[in-house]
């Protein structure tokens, strides 16, 4: 039986259906028949016949799924209606069954119209009424129209622009805003990208595919061919189709079929009523909602930053608030300092995409059981999808669009003592002086707001330090190789004496009041105005402040508090009563405020999930406040702590000449370009040690890999046996600085022995880490991989490593299994399958991927070197300047097996170029691979540039490799015996051979290879 033209419409009609409705993730979009046949298991069973023509082919399965499919087939015909009937003409029917069937999903379809849903309905959705293609078939644009609007939440917006394009091979843009009236978004120059007004310029490249000379293909009907972007290139792993009314789009994955997005609500039979999983999108002016389905498998990571119980995967029924808050990190579920709308989702098998909503303001995420919906207050979607399809490929791929990760200075990763308290010059020199008798390395001190001169920023407290003693002790500190931090704030202090406020005012630098008036704030200096970062003079002001503050002390890094921003003030309508006088350093509101009356903006519609239910304005900027070009503070909230770091960066990179370090709490997607990050307050509790490190994961999913959480807790006393087992897993951060609070004790390394006994430890282990945690930085700058990762992020097809919150892995190399709680002695810790190393003892783990509980006396951490890795190391030292000039070694670790092969890399540079690109005269990139035989095994090194590494004096000292039982006969260097001054040493106990005394040129490629004695076994590494 043949399709008449019709009935080949009806069909594809129906495919289309099918392909968003029924099959899921084994649709295939390479033919019809192909199609079908991926749903054959799904739906057909054995009855399936291929061999029927396609109409006859989409009714019999249609009715062979009636029965057990009563809900998924309203869900079918919902979307296509009007078809039914057409079906019955066609096709006799031949069972009361099928008739009754038919009929009632009629019924069912026209009961679910838009016009039928209740009067509380947010909105009705859109329906797509013009298409253009864009010649080259990368792109489209649509023309969208509103179905039916509501009051809810404000009025909808009636028309609007859809453009979709497919930005490059691993990467689609999916933008939708208002057709009419220009909307906030993101601004390009913090995250490059085409603007709404350059992608409406698509129009003029653009053809119909009815008509090359019309400029829009109008949908008269529901569109009559199957729904997706012709694509030249057929290999690009994602495809972008759509339904028409009401609208609603997917994300395809091409390789398996797998649905990676799909923004058409599912139908459920609630009360004998056709009932959709989530609304249809929704645009209004001040709420935007949009949701996806997702599968019951999903492991979702992201969507931050918070402080969760769950752990590091996102938890269903939760929602996950994105507002940049001043609050303590150690207030679980609640909305922190950061607002990133970005989530990582792991599927069956490994296969990870990303998806980004490019959107600044308020939003909150609900995270439903098969459902994630995004709302927000304002902006556009401008949602980015990352095909993967590996957790690493996806974060290629978003730091390749956001930015890639900051190059950091090599200094960086020692460790740093900071305290908000240290009131005096005298308390800093005491703290430094006492790290050298105990022998503890010391990188940098920090000084927190102590410093300032009535906690104004850029100015320093003569009485309690004096600027000449403070000079002397920074210019000490420098002469010792370690460095100097200073904090900031964004608040300045309004005082007409004070030249940053003089300077700030006459190039109109601040944010203003809806009535163009200067905004007015209180923070420690009391009555402040906040720089407005997104004006164009304000770059310039900033670097000029720093630069004057640098000449007075050259400090080697800033430190960006509070820039969320924060306020101690809340509301629009706050001012100093005339007959009140404030005392300085409050850390409560002095002003009186009026909130009777607020804005919609203070107060919108739609009440986000902040932290407490508080207002959008409680402790920041009010939002009807003013950025440069009339922005609302509404909109540039989420924002403001990321345009305070792009000026700071480019500040630093002026003043200084070298590679800037800035540290900031307060950051959104791209910022991790420009600076570092702490995970802000935290607890001194075992909860937040826990809590600690999905912390710093996350950071990392984010794309700021440099972060760390505050050491011993901030806030409130930590005691020894807390701070004993946080140096233990701290010393293994990207990021390792102490931190306390003014109105708590302190907690230097160096006030308990038992810590100081640890610290000693893992301390020494870190610094001889150092290359190989510098390499992990260059890499993250060249693919933006983290440093800290989760253990999914390197073994996702182990499904048990989607939940393990409470482990981390440095690079793929090194696992960290910390002891997290009280009176321990032990861990559980889960080992992915391999051969692992205990790094200080070098006892063995033969591990088929299963938990295994491991000795942890209170002076000890478990951190496993994983088989087929080759760590570099160095000699260790008490600052980082003294570790690079140490000599190399190499920690090969073998599984134990004749065939097995390691490899690793290092990377060197001279740590002052803004860039970590690998290039002559200022780096060497070193390439190490290694082999095992029956007979004994090699490592060879390559050299990219090692002209500079040789400049250095850099050499490799020795080899230790592990998984080897067999005593070296022979040892051969580029073919020819090793001298005598060459030695090689077998500790069998833990099958480690040593090879010492090498003095190999590290800039030059070398190949070392030992031979055992006739007829030595390789030697088989126990499972403990």
């Amino acid at each position: 039986m043949e399709c008449s033209i019709e009935e080949e419409l009806l069909v594809c009609e129906i495919e289309q259906s099918w392909h968003l409705l029924f099959c899921g993730d084994a649709w295939r979009s390479v033919g019809r028949n192909q199609a079908f046949s991926s749903c054959k298991s799904r739906r057909c069973s054995d009855q399936w016949r291929i061999e029927t023509s396609p109409c006859q082919l989409v009714f019999t399965c249609l009715r062979l799924c009636f029965e057990d499919s009563v809900q998924d087939m309203t869900r079918a015909f919902t979307r296509i209606p009007g078809m039914t009937m057409a079906l019955v003409r066609r096709f006799p029917v031949t069972t009361l069954l099928v008739n009754l069937g038919v009929l009632f999903l009629v019924l069912v379809a026209f009961s679910w119209s838009p016009t039928a849903v209740g009067e509380n309905q947010v909105g009705y959705g859109y329906r797509v009424v013009c298409v253009n293609e864009v010649l080259n078939g990368d792109a489209i644009i649509a023309d969208l129209d509103l179905i039916k609007g509501t009051d809810v939440y404000g009025p909808d917006v009636e028309r609007l622009q859809l453009t979709v394009r497919y930005d490059n091979r691993d990467r689609i843009r999916v933008h939708l805003t208002d057709t009419n009236s220009p909307r906030w978004e993101v601004p390009a120059d913090l995250i490059p990208r085409a603007t709404a007004q350059e992608l409406n310029t698509l129009r003029n490249a653009t053809y119909s595919p009815d008509s090359s000379k019309a400029a829009c293909r109008k949908l008269k009907v529901p569109l009559s061919r199957k729904p997706t972007i012709p694509v030249q290139n057929t290999a690009h792993p994602l495809e972008f189709s759509y339904t028409t009314e009401p609208f609603g789009f997917a994300i395809t994955r091409r390789s398996n079929g797998e649905v990676l997005f799909n923004s058409t609500p599912s139908i459920s039979m609630v009360n004998e009523s056709a009932t959709p999983s989530f609304n249809n999108m929704v645009f209004k002016d001040q709420y935007i909602e949009l949701s996806t389905q997702l599968p019951s498998d999903s492991a979702l990571y992201g969507l931050g930053e918070g402080t969760h119980a769950a752990g590091l995967r996102l938890a269903k029924g939760h929602t996950y608030t994105l507002w940049a808050t001043d609050i303590g990190s150690y207030n679980l579920e609640i909305d922190l300092y950061g607002s990133y709308p970005f989530y990582v989702d792991v599927r069956k098998g490994g296969l990870t995409h990303g998806v980004l909503l490019v959107n600044s303001n308020g939003m909150d995420c609900v995270y439903g059981d098969e459902a994630l919906s995004f709302k927000t207050i304002g902006g556009v979607l401008d949602l980015y999808f990352f095909a993967g399809p590996s957790p690493k490929a996806v974060m290629d791929q978003y730091t390749q669009f956001v930015g890639r990760p900051a190059p950091m200075p090599y200094w960086t990763l020692g460790f740093h003592q900071s305290r908000y308290g240290y009131k005096t010059l005298k308390e800093i020199e005491t703290v430094v002086a006492k790290y050298k008798e105990v022998d503890l390395p010391l990188e940098s001190m920090w000084s927190d707001i102590d410093y300032m001169d009535r906690y104004m920023d850029f100015a320093i407290n003569p009485d309690t330090y004096p600027p000449v003693e403070f000079r002397k002790f920074v210019d000490t500190l420098h002469a010792n190789d370690q460095k100097f931090m200073m904090i900031v704030d964004p608040g300045i202090k309004i005082d007409d004496d004070y030249p940053p406020y003089v300077r700030g005012k006459e190039l109109d630098v601040f944010v203003r009041n809806e009535d163009g008036e200067l905004y007015l704030g209180q923070v420690w200096p009391g009555a402040v105005h906040y720089p407005d970062f997104l004006h164009p003079n304000a770059k310039q002001w900033w670097a000029k402040e720093i630069s004057e503050f640098y000449k007075q002390m050259p400090f080697d890094g800033l430190w960006l508090d509070m820039n969320e921003p924060s306020n101690f003030c809340s509301g629009p309508n706050c001012y100093y009563p005339p007959d009140v006088v404030c005392p300085e350093a409050l850390d409560w509101c002095c002003m009186v405020c009026d909130n009777t009356n607020v804005s919609r903006w203070d107060r919108p519609p739609y009440h986000i999930n902040t932290h407490w239910n508080k207002e959008l304005y409680e402790k920041t900027i009010t939002m009807t406040a003013r950025h440069y070009g009339d922005v609302k503070h509404y909109d540039a909230h989420n924002i403001y702590g990321f345009a305070q770091t792009v000026a700071t960066n480019k500040a630093l990179k002026e003043i200084t000449k070298k590679r800037p370090f800035v540290m900031s709490r307060s950051l959104y997607p791209g910022a991790g370009q420009f600076t570092a990050h702490w995970s802000g307050d935290n607890g001194a509790s075992w909860n937040d040690l826990r809590y600690s490190i999905a912390s710093i994961i996350n950071s990392g999913l984010f794309g700021v890999p440099m972060v760390g959480a505050d050491i011993c807790g901030f806030f409130p006393s930590t005691w020894e046996e807390l701070c004993n087992r946080w140096i233990q897993v701290g010393a293994f951060y990207p990021f390792a600085r102490d931190h306390s609070d003014v109105h708590f004790g302190p907690q230097e390394l160096y006030l308990w022995k038992s810590v100081t006994h640890s610290a000693k430890k893992v301390l020494s282990m870190r610094y001889r880490l150092l290359p190989f945690l510098y390499t992990l930085l260059h890499e993250a700058h060249v693919t933006g991989s983290p440093v800290a990762r989760a253990l999914f992020y390197v073994f996702p097809e182990d499904a048990t490593t989607l939940d393990v919150s409470d482990q981390f892995l440095l690079g793929d190399a090194i696992l960290v299994s910390p002891v997290l709680s009280g009176g321990q002695s032990s861990v559980k810790a889960y080992v992915p399958k391999g051969t692992w190393y205990n790094i200080f003892d070098w006892s063995a783990i033969r591990s088929n991927g299963s938990h295994h509980v491991l000795d942890a006396p209170w002076d000890s951490i478990n951190v496993h070197i994983r088989s087929g890795s080759i760590v570099p190391m160095q000699e260790y030292a008490n600052t980082t300047a003294l570790v690079r000039r140490s000599p190399i070694s190499l920690l090969v670790a073998f599984d134990g097996q004749e065939g097995d092969s390691a490899s690793g890399d290092m990377f060197l540079d001279n740590d002052d170029d803004f860039g970590m690109e690998v290039r002559p005269k200022s780096s060497t990139y070193l390439r190490f691979k290694a082999s095992l035989s029956a007979n004994g095994g090699s490592i060879r090194s390559s050299a990219t540039y090692g002209d500079w590494a040789e400049q250095q004096g850099l050499y490799v000292q020795k080899i230790a490799v592990l998984g080897v039982q067999s005593m070296p006969a022979s040892v051969r260097i580029h073919g020819v015996e090793a001298p005598e001054s060459v030695r090689f040493d077998l500790n069998t106990s833990a099958a480690l051979l040593e090879i010492s005394g090498l003095r190999l040129p590290a800039g030059k490629d070398f190949e070392v290879v030992w031979e055992s004695t006739p007829n030595a076994a390789v030697g088989f590494v126990a499972s403990i």
